[in-house]
């Protein structure tokens, strides 16, 4: 079933979603720079622009790196990515003070990103079940950064080629409805 606003939304935010099946070809030329194009030039506070992005290309040793970083119930299915990011933030201002924004930008540079892979035609999965430390490790993480996620980018693939466990969850899923987060005037919930 397609999902359903409750509200007037452009139809690209009910079409979006996080599929896990790639076809395991290389992403198209410039398709990675699009998608970074498209992170760049999310809001931020002060234009302070704390994102950080780093990117391994599927059939590269970094690649494996960054597989490797991965929770057991990703591995099978980001195998067949044709990248992995590690996307982290710039805790501090260019001054040394703290960047007190710097989780929320790079929520705003992820999504700018993943829209724009669902604009291409592309998947992008964004995950939290990885092993932070070892990838702060792996990328060299600056001792003001701050890791947030990983994310896998890719073709898309066949639900059928997923394995099994997978499959039953290859589908858009819905939201909570905007009341059991939006709150008049206090917090409710």
């Amino acid at each position: 079933m397609p999902r359903q606003a409750a509200a007037p939304v452009a139809p690209f935010f009910l079409s979006r979603w996080s599929g896990r099946a790639f076809s395991g070809e290389p992403l198209p030329d410039g398709a990675l720079a699009s998608l970074l194009e498209a992170a760049r030039w999310a809001p931020s506070s002060g234009n302070n622009q704390p994102w950080r992005f780093v990117y391994a290309l599927s059939g590269t040793a970094a690649f494996k790196a960054f597989h490797d970083l991965l929770a057991p119930g990703n591995k099978p299915w980001c195998k067949k990515a044709g990248a992995l990011l590690v996307v982290a933030s710039r805790t501090t201002r260019d001054d040394g003070s703290p960047a007190g924004t710097h989780a929320f930008d790079t929520g705003a540079a992820w999504m700018s990103l993943a829209l724009q892979a669902h604009l291409f035609g592309l998947v992008a999965h964004g995950m939290g079940g990885f092993d932070y430390e070892k990838a702060a490790q792996v990328i060299g993480l600056p001792s003001d950064h701050a890791i947030h996620c990983m994310v896998a980018v890719g073709r898309p693939g066949r639900r059928e080629d997923l394995p099994e466990p997978y499959r039953g969850r290859e589908e858009p899923n819905d939201r909570r409805a905007v009341g059991a987060f939006a709150f008049e005037g206090r917090f409710a919930g």
